[in-house]
């Protein structure tokens, strides 16, 4: 299990870059020397009434500045609280948390919809192969730029306003997008479409699971998604997102 670390990192800046979607550069002396794309964070609150770390995944990792970068949308009292944070100011934060990609050297599609584009830039920048990316929004895009740096990029919009209109897979079957091996993360029904795909085509795929935490260490269960197969040791057909987790193989999991 990878070696995790409590900090109080300081924020090195942090802007909104789309509606109610920030990106926030955090400074840690240890979690970005060992954070794998995939991996997340739980960053706790300073009001006492929230006692409950938030979870958030790690977009980028600068480790010759030691830093990492988060992504997350305001979805609660907790992410608003952060938006709030200003250059300079200290954040506790638990990391790296969880299980990331697999790096794998074959022709790779890169499918994010959503919040759930963030966790795929660490990736992109890290394979070494032929990368295909696509990138699903509701209507405003973010990242857009990042992601092209890193190589081909293809757009999805829901209304229609960039690129194709419709989801990820809509594009895939647009522009006739083949790969050896997929990597996805996104909202439960994206990712249901993106399994049953990937089963059908016989591609190996790997998916990124977002489920309410509590510990973000796996004594809780309280982040239990269902698996396929029973597990060796409780004999149940149960996985932990936070530890088992968040990245598993498609076929591990029933969703």
């Amino acid at each position: 299990m990878t070696e995790k670390f409590y900090e109080d990192a300081i924020i090195i800046r942090q802007e909104e870059i789309a509606t109610n979607i920030y990106s926030m550069w955090l400074h840690t002396e240890q979690i970005a020397r060992l954070a794998k794309p995939g991996q997340f964070v739980t960053l706790y609150c300073r009001d006492g009434s929230r006692l409950l770390p938030r979870p958030i995944s790690i977009c980028e990792v600068d480790r010759g500045d030691c830093s990492i970068r988060l992504v997350y949308r305001i979805a609660g009292a907790g992410t608003a609280e952060f938006s709030r944070y200003h250059t300079g100011e200290q954040l506790r934060v638990m990391g790296p948390l969880g299980n990331g990609y697999p790096k794998k050297s074959r022709k790779a599609l890169l499918l994010g919809g959503g919040i759930g584009i963030p966790p795929l830039l660490q990736l992109v920048k890290e394979l070494n192969c032929e990368k295909q990316i696509v990138l699903g929004f509701r209507d405003e895009c973010f990242l857009v730029e990042e992601f092209e740096a890193c190589g081909k990029v293809y757009i999805a919009t829901e209304d229609g306003s960039r690129g194709t209109k419709g989801n990820v897979l809509d594009v895939v079957t647009e522009k006739g997008l083949d790969a050896e091996i997929i990597y996805a993360c996104g909202p439960m029904p994206m990712l249901r479409a993106v399994k049953q795909f990937a089963v059908q085509h016989g591609i190996q795929t790997w998916i990124s699971l977002e489920e309410r935490m509590a510990c973000g260490v796996g004594a809780c269960l309280g982040c239990v998604c269902k698996s396929t197969k029973k597990d060796a040791h409780t004999h149940v057909k149960n996985k932990r997102i936070c530890t088992e987790g968040p990245v598993f193989r498609a076929r591990e999991v029933d969703i």
